[in-house]
């Protein structure tokens, strides 16, 4: 009924007052063919709080299982060893969470403290000092290792605390609207084991969603290549990272975590148990104790704490979560958005469609035309969101761009909109106020924006 009103509108008007040559005629903006399904076949239409959670379509039998299994140890809590729950002991001894879904809360994305006091949901920092192992990667602190574990098990100092205070920075658009940014700055305090070596850099890192793992996984290299060449041209120097495969003990693309320094989903997850919980695998065998800690005095829940077949299903779940469909994806003003991120040169980085590869091990993720709004490069996103933390190949600079997909349902699945690697962004147009480097002309281009024009960008992402 409203088109039809939208057509017989126009045609009056026209009647009325007649048209030339030089008249305009509105045209509906059209959405691309299947833009909705943002994982290909790995798409599922639910939006609800739970939408992050399902599993992909077409896995087979094994699969399935290995799904149900995988959601279990992902889901349940682990506890210290000795216990009768043998399958989920060997927690810690220092960790900073007992559980993946603590940080990963119904498979979505973690948050920080938004003041002193109040307790993490999936915020981590890593430690990282000069220099390099044989591997490429940096190394870590003498004392407490790559990263800071806030708990430990009974009869044992944790590691450390920290708290986090914030700065308010003001940025102001050429229509003279002002937005309050916040920028972090964190503390360790309670240090249970000396202090920190004089050159440890601290590097936050915040728990994101889970969705679309494996889809990223089977992209093919070469097409990851592609991006930064055609980044290049268009004077954005994208660039991919170098890291160490473990299982293969060769060098890859990474495509996890914030910084691309890892190669695959089954090493994002090995290393998840190791830094996150203290438990040991195949790929991670060694348990992350101080100097003057004797961890083979330590009961642990065997060697290794949680069993190769369980690590493996664990990162088939981890692999098969399905992407959330677009919503309101042929609304006119959700276009007008996507128009103005085409304009804004957004997808110089967050590259809107690619397909998958034909080499996974998990067919139905092959072959799938998807809507990541990726590249898995690394940008340098300027001072204001630097580390100064290597990372592999990355600099204190630079940052893996960020899939888009499912952002604008972190709400609906995880009562925050905080996003960026430290969560320090409290909704989107904070997010894209904090690009700098090579973001800075897109940045620039919103804060000219007519407030319409933004309203319609954001709109667009939201429906992502």
């Amino acid at each position: 009924m409203k088109k039809i009103l939208k057509i017989f509108l126009t045609i009056s008007l026209l009647t009325l007052v007649g048209c030339s040559d030089t008249d305009e005629v509105y045209v509906d903006l059209q959405a691309d063919e299947k833009e909705q399904f943002s994982g290909g076949d790995f798409t599922v239409f639910n939006s609800s709080e739970e939408a992050f959670g399902f599993a992909g379509t077409n896995l087979t039998n094994i699969e399935q299982i290995d799904f149900g299994v995988g959601n279990s140890f992902f889901r349940q809590s682990w506890v210290s060893a000795p216990a009768s729950t043998t399958a989920r002991d060997g927690l810690g001894p220092f960790f900073n969470s007992v559980s993946c879904a603590n940080c990963h809360f119904k498979d979505g994305r973690g948050k920080p403290p938004a003041f002193d006091g109040e307790k993490s949901r999936g915020l981590l920092l890593r430690l990282t000092t000069e220099g390099n192992y044989p591997d490429g990667s940096d190394y870590v602190d003498p004392i407490y290792g790559g990263q800071l574990q806030d708990s430990a098990i009974l009869g044992h100092s944790i590691k450390g605390s920290y708290t986090v205070s914030y700065q308010t920075i003001i940025e102001k658009f050429d229509d003279g609207t002002t937005v309050e940014l916040q920028k972090p700055s964190y503390q360790i305090r309670d240090l249970g084991y000396g202090s920190l070596g004089t050159s440890t850099k601290i590097s936050p890192r915040i728990a994101p969603q889970m969705t679309g793992l494996g889809l990223l996984e089977a992209i093919d290299e070469n097409t990851i290549l592609s991006f930064a060449i055609d980044n290049n041209k268009n004077e954005i120097s994208g660039r991919p990272n170098y890291v160490y495969d473990i299982l293969t003990k060769s060098t890859k693309i990474g495509r996890f975590g914030w910084k691309s320094n890892q190669p695959n989903v089954r090493q994002q997850v090995a290393a998840a148990f190791s830094g996150d919980m203290g438990i040991t695998s195949y790929l991670f065998p060694n348990e992350n104790c101080p100097p003057g800690v004797n961890c083979d005095e330590i009961p642990n829940g065997g060697a290794p704490e949680i069993t190769d077949i369980n690590l493996d299903r664990v990162a088939v779940y981890s692999s098969t979560l399905a992407v959330p469909a677009r919503r309101n994806h042929n609304d006119q003003n959700v276009l007008a958005g996507k128009k103005t991120f085409e304009t804004l040169q957004c997808i110089s980085c967050h590259i809107p469609k690619m397909k998958t590869g034909n080499t996974h091990p998990i067919v139905s993720l092959r072959n799938q035309t998807i809507r990541p709004y990726t590249d898995l490069l690394l940008h340098d996103m300027g001072p204001g969101l630097a580390d100064n933390a290597k990372d592999f190949k990355a600099s204190g600079n630079e940052w893996r761009t960020q899939p888009l997909w499912g952002i604008g349902l972190i709400q609906t699945v995880n009562k925050h909109t905080n996003l960026l690697h430290d969560g320090r962004a409290r909704n989107i147009e904070e997010a894209i106020l904090w690009h700098g480097g090579e973001a800075q002309k897109s940045k620039d281009g919103y804060k000219k924006l007519s407030a319409q024009n933004r309203k319609d960008l954001l709109a667009f992402i939201n429906s992502l």
